[in-house]
């Protein structure tokens, strides 16, 4: 053996027992971070503390720059270690760890009793109670009888994504669109496309949760901007400005706001816009809600950013729920991308459906967006009247109003049990313990009742 494979050799075996020496160390600090989950459980201190994260941040970055190591890879390795320590002390903890209750764990507990015999009103998804567009129905008959069933290219049909960027305006080549099974696997798609573990995501809170559920997916983190009722749901961007640093790739917008209905102005859009660009962050814009806007609205398209990535879909605009197609738009990059996580996940959207969506495009949602408003205003005008806090929202199919007393999980049971099924508030976020969201995808009617309902509850608290 000569000198140079030798050499090889000794270089692995340090390699090796520096390796050791990191697991050692890690295991170390586990073993560190589970004793401080027990000293925090006694003390009834919450597990994450976000001062102690940003003291330790700062220290490993001066670190970094002082040994010479890049400081966009230290950051991405102390998070990987600070997820898992959070994942420790929650298991050494001794406090009751609930499993978080969201909009759909409320739906399936409210089919569940429907299934036992008990007759609930739902008003804590947001599936329309309107039918699909009969030009829908007749595509999928006409799928069938022309033998339109078969596997499509991943991105979708040419058809459909000629006709969606079309709708979408703006320049957009059918290379810029990517059909999805339904916005969430667009979403889905996008995050763990261009995360990796360790980095960091932007959300404004109150949120879907979907977007950190799909980070986690990959062991990104999510850092959250919280916003309150007193400001009107608008989040403060020196604050978002404060949170990036090198290990920051997204920002993550849903305007309309889901649960809030908010709609953020040009300004504050523009000033979003301004520090992704700055920093050179991926801006991914969920707008499923984007055609029920009772007002001004501006797409994160017209910014013309080139790391934007805008999500659609039919579940909402067209009563397509259960059709399962959406869709993504960004740079051709980004779609290739995109397209590859859907390539290993499902192949294509099943072609019947795809047809399907194609048909809805030909038909105008107008009347279903005047209809939501409608039952929207009429949701609020009885909120008033129970002398609730909230914001009238500007868009998407929710109120999200404040409780004078106790907390979401609480009324939400009581409400079950009297056959009223809402979402709870920390649903989208910790923080929100005393909302709720309401939907108004049912007739007025039907929302009267339950409304009723919901009122008579609160009157018992008073």
């Amino acid at each position: 053996m000569d000198n140079t494979h030798e050499d090889l050799d000794i270089l692995r075996d340090k390699v090796r027992g520096v390796t050791i020496q990191i697991m050692r160390a890690v295991q170390e600090r586990m073993e560190l971070a589970r004793k401080i989950g027990e000293v925090k459980s006694r003390l009834g201190i919450d597990i994450k503390d976000e001062k102690v994260e940003n003291d330790i941040r700062m220290t490993v970055m001066s670190l970094a720059e002082e040994i010479g190591m890049s400081t966009e890879f230290a950051l991405q390795l102390l998070n990987v270690l600070l997820a898992e320590s959070e994942q420790v002390q929650v298991q050494k903890s001794e406090q009751r760890v609930v499993e978080k209750q969201t909009h759909l764990s409320i739906f399936s507990k409210a089919r569940q009793l429907e299934a036992s015999g008990k007759k609930i009103i739902h008003m804590e998804v947001g599936e329309p109670d309107y039918s699909a567009p009969a030009r829908v129905g007749a595509a999928l008959a006409d799928s069938f009888e022309m033998k339109h069933y078969h596997y499509t290219d991943t991105q979708g049909i040419a058809k459909l994504r000629d006709a969606i960027a079309t709708k979408e305006g703006g320049g957009i080549s059918r290379d810029q669109v990517v059909v999805t099974p339904g916005g969430r696997f667009a979403v889905f798609s996008a995050i763990t496309s261009l995360l990796r573990a360790g980095q960091e995501m932007i959300v404004i809170e109150p949120a879907w949760p979907a977007y950190k559920e799909c980070a986690d997916f990959v062991g990104a983190r999510t850092k959250i901007l919280r916003t309150t009722i007193e400001n009107k749901w608008i989040p403060d961007t020196k604050q978002m400005e404060r949170m990036i640093n090198s290990s920051t790739k997204m920002i993550v917008l849903n305007y309309p706001n889901n649960p809030t209905g908010k709609v953020l102005d040009d300004k504050i859009m523009e000033k979003i816009v301004l520090l992704a660009k700055d920093h050179g962050l991926y801006l991914l814009s969920d707008e499923v809600y984007a055609d029920y806007v009772f007002g001004e609205f501006t797409s994160i398209r017209e910014y013309d950013y080139a790391k934007s990535i805008v999500i659609g879909s039919f579940s909402k605009r067209y009563a397509m729920t259960g059709f399962r197609v959406g869709y993504g738009i960004a740079n051709k990059d980004i779609i290739s991308k995109m397209a590859r996580v859907q390539a290993v996940a499902i192949t294509s959207v099943a072609e019947p459906m795809q047809r399907a969506a194609l048909a809805a495009l030909e038909v105008d949602p107008s009347e279903n967006v005047q209809l939501m408003k409608t039952r929207l205003d009429y949701v609020c005008s009885k909120l008033k009247k129970m002398s609730l806090r909230y914001i009238e929202p500007e868009g998407a199919m929710y109120v999200y109003p404040e409780l004078p007393n106790g907390d979401d999980l609480t009324i939400i049971e009581r409400l079950l049990e009297k056959g009223v099924a809402i979402a709870p508030g920390t649903g989208f976020g910790d923080a929100y313990k005393r909302y709720v969201r309401i939907s108004a995808c049912q007739p007025e009617k039907t929302l009267e009742k339950g409304l009723d309902v919901i009122a008579s509850v609160i009157r018992e608290d008073l």
